[in-house]
């Protein structure tokens, strides 16, 4: 494999200029290449020529790569079309070319390396073509100037750090291809007020819009298992936030510093609350925490100064009295359900008193749920000694519910069994008062 040198004629106006000077030369720009395979990877570049048009064959050969940091830190670099030849761009293949203000990328393309755009602070707008499926770790990372940018329909990953810093950015549609979305990939992006991210994404980075200080309204997918570290940390301009009923676990600094987080739906399905995951949410008042949850994290809510109901809809969880989780909440009360299990008269420091909610709960993570010797059983909390109609379906598509039994909530609870559930295919219950 040899390295060969391609020449581009200076443009007209250039070659007038040197003739006018009686020059014995004309200013040349080069790209040098290697051959492999019968394609050619450009591998670098000279010459004075702001404009790059980079061929899409030569030798009789097509240009199908450029190579790493082929263009790298080129300060005379000013635009660059790349043909639809070549499919792929390399790692920094055009890092730090900080006054390259236009770009054309061709519809052949494939994937974008690793900080391949990286630090093009003079870049506005960049439109990525549909046949793109990957773009790399830092590929567009602080490109401060980068206000436009359309995203291809069939990238299906955007790395870490993608397009962290691009500063200029207002909003991001991200496509229905993409399946995750890398650490920080979005981060600091500090003028970014909105994004919509697509029902296919099923994995969010830690910290992928960490410090969007403008973002206000974002939609969480169903199919994400989780809220990872920081994720939307430091986003103190966003005000609510409805957690979609796929996620199990909300990590460290989740919603860390959302100072106008007012509004937080977290379903049932949520079983950890981890550390710090709400510190210094100032504006929660109210807090509906599921059944489903098991463990509550250090400083989970420390700092929440506004949250005065602290509402549990489940058995007390851990900690215990060592681990602070609602410090900096001086006015909050924590009312739980009659007949939920392990409270005391104070969590947390903070007072605790039953709560009539309005409807009868069917208690998930109770001594006695799911499969048990006499059936299918779980417990029912209510009011106090109001009757309850458990009903059952064997179809939630389109249910058909039948009444069961009837439950008085003797002291706010009662135990359900139905012993006749094995001779179902499926099913699912419902409480209701009659």
């Amino acid at each position: 494999m040899k390295a060969r040198a391609l020449k581009i004629p200076a443009p007209a106006n250039l070659l007038l200029l040197v003739l006018l000077l009686v020059a014995p030369t004309v200013a040349q720009a080069q790209l040098t290449f290697t051959t492999n395979n019968s394609q050619i990877t450009i591998t670098g570049y000279s010459g004075s020529p702001s404009v790059v048009t980079i061929p899409s064959t030569t030798n009789g050969y097509p240009v199908t790569s450029i190579g790493t940091s082929a263009f790298y830190r080129l300060s005379s670099l000013t635009a660059v079309t790349i043909p639809d030849s070549v499919t792929n761009i390399g790692g920094n293949a055009f890092g730090q070319c900080i006054y390259l203000t236009n770009l054309t990328i061709g519809n052949g393309i494939i994937a974008i390396g690793g900080n391949a755009f990286s630090q093009c602070i003079g870049l506005t707008s960049v439109i990525i073509p549909d046949s793109v499926t990957s773009i790399g770790e830092n590929g567009f990372n602080q490109c401060s100037g980068l206000s436009s940018l359309t995203i291809g329909a069939n990238v299906s990953s955007i790395e870490n750090s993608a397009f962290k810093e691009c500063t200029s950015l207002t909003g991001i549609m991200i496509p229905n291809n993409v399946t995750s979305i890398g650490q920080s990939a979005f981060a600091e992006c500090t003028n970014l007020t909105g994004v919509a991210i697509p029902a296919s994404v099923t994995n969010i980075g830690d910290y992928a819009f960490e410090g969007c200080t403008h973002l206000t309204s974002v939609a969480i997918p169903k199919g994400i298992l989780s809220i990872g570290n920081g994720v939307f940390e430091t986003c103190p301009s966003l005000t609510s936030i409805t957690i979609p009923a796929t996620v199990t676990l909300i990590e460290d600094y989740a919603f860390g510093y959302d100072f106008s987080l007012a509004s937080v739906t977290i379903p049932g399905s949520v079983t950890n609350i981890e550390t710090d995951a709400f510190q210094d949410c100032t504006s929660l008042t109210n807090i509906i925490i599921p059944a489903s949850l098991t463990t509550l994290g250090e400083g989970a809510f420390d700092g929440c100064s506004s949250l005065k109901g602290i509402h549990f809809r489940g058995n007390s969880p851990t900690p215990n009295n060592d681990v602070s989780v609602f410090a900096g909440a001086p006015n909050g009360i924590v009312y739980y359900v009659p007949g939920t299990a392990g409270w005391g008269t104070v969590f947390d420091e903070l007072p605790t008193m039953p709560e009539f909610v309005p409807q009868p709960a069917i208690l998930t993570n109770g001594f006695g749920f799911g499969v048990q010797p006499g059936g299918f059983s779980f417990t029912i909390a209510w009011a106090t000694n109001v009757p309850v109609v458990v009903e059952a379906s064997t179809n939630l598509a389109n249910p058909a519910w039948s009444p069961v039994s009837t439950n008085t909530l003797t002291g706010g609870t009662s135990y359900f069994s139905d012993p006749q559930w094995t001779n179902y295919p499926a099913r699912f219950y419902r409480v209701s008062a009659p």
